[in-house]
């Protein structure tokens, strides 16, 4: 099969596409035929090895782990899926690939009105959204700052809080403040003078801070709440060093409350957004795209 590897830690140049052996699940997994795989921003900290601590990274690689495509083949044990089971979800062994494992546990089934780009755009987002809200503690009538609301994991997270009755604040760029405000957020451009701008559109404060941008907020987040406490960024890694939390936690990976999120998606009750799409060849610019931030949306590759 076709799949995307690379063979040393570096930039985009690193990936290569070759031929390599389809893969064969074992107990509790599944192969899944691959059609769509979403590009995160971690692929690209992974691939460049400044990731290593966290992700340990046995070379040569496949990158990515989050998927949606067709069931092909069943490990032992595995009886609430078949053959031909559209679903979505997230691989273990890179899903960079015309074929790519995974738990059976941690799929989902991928409704009929959600096409597969879109499907592959949710499992990482959403379960990233809500386990920072939760480790934020974020709650009905609070105000809560998201730093990157227009991207991948801010899309999601805005219409989450929004539904937990939280007021949200968002920033991203001058060209996607209309974007934000259709979530639901109140947007802000980042940039210079964030905290007195902040300020004015909440005089009382903020309750809570979710950086999922990583472009240099945290000072200003620190500012704005006070000291420390209820900040986290998913992608600042001078987190440590300023006494915030950096969610690098396990994911939850839970197969039901995906289910629940595609559900969503598909209905139109949750706006999931598309920013570009690549084909598998074209993953190193993908992950360039992805690299260099200020997506409206998910990166997504189609796989053939």
């Amino acid at each position: 099969m076709k799949a995307i590897v690379f063979d040393a830690f570096g930039g985009t140049e690193v990936l290569h596409e070759a031929e390599v052996a389809v893969p064969e699940p074992g107990p509790g997994q599944v192969r899944v035929r691959v059609r769509a795989v979403g590009v995160n921003p971690v692929d690209g900290k992974i691939r460049s090895g400044i990731m290593e601590a966290i992700f340990p990274t046995t070379l040569p690689a496949v990158p990515g782990g989050e998927i949606a495509g067709v069931v092909d083949a069943l490990g032992a044990g595995v009886d609430h899926l078949k053959g031909g089971d559209e679903v979505l979800g997230w691989s273990d062994t890179g899903s960079y690939a015309q074929y790519a494992l995974a738990p059976a546990s941690v799929l989902a089934p991928k409704p009929a009105g959600l096409d597969w780009t879109h499907a592959a755009a949710l499992p990482v987002a959403s379960d990233g959204a809500e386990r920072v809200l939760d480790l934020l503690g974020v709650g009905a009538g609070e105000t809560l700052l998201i730093h990157g609301a227009s991207g991948a994991l801010g899309t999601i997270a805005v219409q989450l809080a929004v539904a937990r009755g939280a007021r949200v604040i968002g920033t991203a760029g001058a060209g996607n403040q209309d974007y934000v405000t259709s979530l639901g957020a109140t947007a802000l451009v980042y940039g210079d003078n964030l905290v007195e701008r902040v300020r004015a559109l909440a005089p009382e404060g903020v309750d809570a801070v979710f950086d999922a941008a990583g472009k240099g907020a945290l000072e200003d987040s620190i500012t704005l709440r006070g000291g420390t406490d209820r900040i986290v960024t998913t992608a600042d890694f001078r987190a440590r060093e300023l006494g915030v939390v950096f969610a690098e936690g396990p994911q939850r990976r839970s197969a039901a409350r995906l289910a629940e999120i595609a559900m969503q998606a598909a209905d139109g009750k949750l706006v999931t957004t598309v920013g570009a799409t690549y084909p598998l060849a074209q993953a190193a610019r993908a992950q360039q795209a992805s690299d260099a931030g200020h997506n409206r949306g998910k990166i997504v590759l189609t796989v053939n």
